[in-house]
C-alpha cells in the first residue's frame, strides 16, 4: 500500500484561490482560448443538491485562456490544468506551455459538449515534469485508462464531476467510482501515482483512499464549507506531519 505522502491537493476552483503550506495548488482548467462569463455560470449554475448529497455546476471550463494563465502559475508550487477542445489544439497547447511546467491534463469534464476523446498526448509526457497528471471522470473505462497510460502516463487524478442532465455532481456521490479507479489502476499498474478526490468531507475519508491504494487525495467542494475545510487542513496536518 502506498504511503501518504506529505502534501494533499486542492482542485479548481478552488486551487485558484486557496494557498497553503503542505498542499499542492491545481489551477484552471485553462482551455487554448479564453472562454469569458465564469462568475455568470457560477451564480447560475452553481447549487448544492438534497438529493446527491453534493455540488451541481454547469460552469464549462470558463477562464481567462491559457496565455493569461500561465501568469497566474507559481511554477514553484503550482499545477496548471489544461482542458484541450479540439484535437488541432494539441500541438498550439504544447508549444505553448513550458517544457518543465507542472500540469495537469482534463480530459473529463462533464460540461463541454463535444469534447475529443482519446487524443495523441504523448509530448507532454516526453519532459522532466515532476507532474504530469491525467484527470480521469467516474465512467472513464479501463481501456481509456489503458491508452494514456500507453503514452506515457504515470500520474492519475481521479475523479471528475458525474455528469447529468442538470451538470457535473460532485461529492460522496463518486466515492464508489473513485474506489473502483483506484482498484484498477493499482492493480494493473502498481508504479502508477494515484491522487483520489471526490466526496472527501473528513480526514477518515482521505484514510480511506490512502488505504485502498492512494498516493494523495484532492479536495474542492469540501471548501464550500470554510469550517469543514479547516477541521479537515488541520487533521490532515497532524496526519502528514
Amino acid at each position: 500500500m502506498p504511503n501518504l505522502k506529505k502534501c494533499f491537493f486542492i482542485s479548481p476552483p478552488f486551487g485558484n484561490y486557496i494557498d497553503l503550506p503542505n498542499t499542492y495548488q491545481i489551477k484552471g482548467s485553462f482551455t487554448l482560448d479564453a472562454r469569458p462569463g465564469f462568475w455568470s455560470q457560477v451564480i447560475k449554475t452553481v447549487r448544492y443538491s438534497d438529493t446527491h448529497g453534493g455540488w451541481v455546476n454547469k460552469i464549462g471550463l470558463r477562464n481567462i485562456g491559457i496565455v493569461e494563465g500561465l501568469k497566474k502559475i507559481k511554477c514553484d508550487k503550482d499545477i496548471m490544468s489544461i482542458a484541450i477542445l479540439d484535437k488541432n489544439e494539441v500541438e498550439k497547447i504544447y508549444k505553448i506551455i513550458p517544457s518543465d511546467l507542472d500540469i495537469e491534463v482534463n480530459i473529463s469534464c462533464p460540461n463541454v459538449d463535444d469534447k475529443p476523446t482519446l487524443l495523441d498526448l504523448h509530448h507532454f509526457t516526453d519532459t522532466d515534469r515532476k507532474w504530469c497528471i491525467l484527470k480521469i471522470g467516474p465512467l472513464d473505462t479501463p481501456d481509456i485508462i489503458d491508452y494514456y497510460y500507453n503514452q506515457g502516463f504515470r500520474q492519475f487524478h481521479m475523479c471528475n464531476t458525474l455528469p447529468s442532465d442538470n451538470g457535473g455532481i460532485s461529492g460522496p456521490i463518486l466515492i464508489p467510482y473513485t474506489n473502483k479507479l483506484i482498484e484498477y489502476i493499482r492493480n494493473k499498474y502498481p508504479e502508477a501515482i494515484i491522487i483520489a478526490g471526490g466526496g472527501i468531507t473528513n480526514v477518515n475519508d482521505a484514510k480511506n483512499y490512502i488505504n485502498r491504494g492512494a498516493n494523495y487525495v484532492s479536495v474542492s467542494s469540501l471548501c464550500f464549507d470554510p469550517v469543514k475545510f479547516i477541521i479537515f487542513y488541520y487533521h490532515m496536518l497532524k496526519l502528514l506531519l
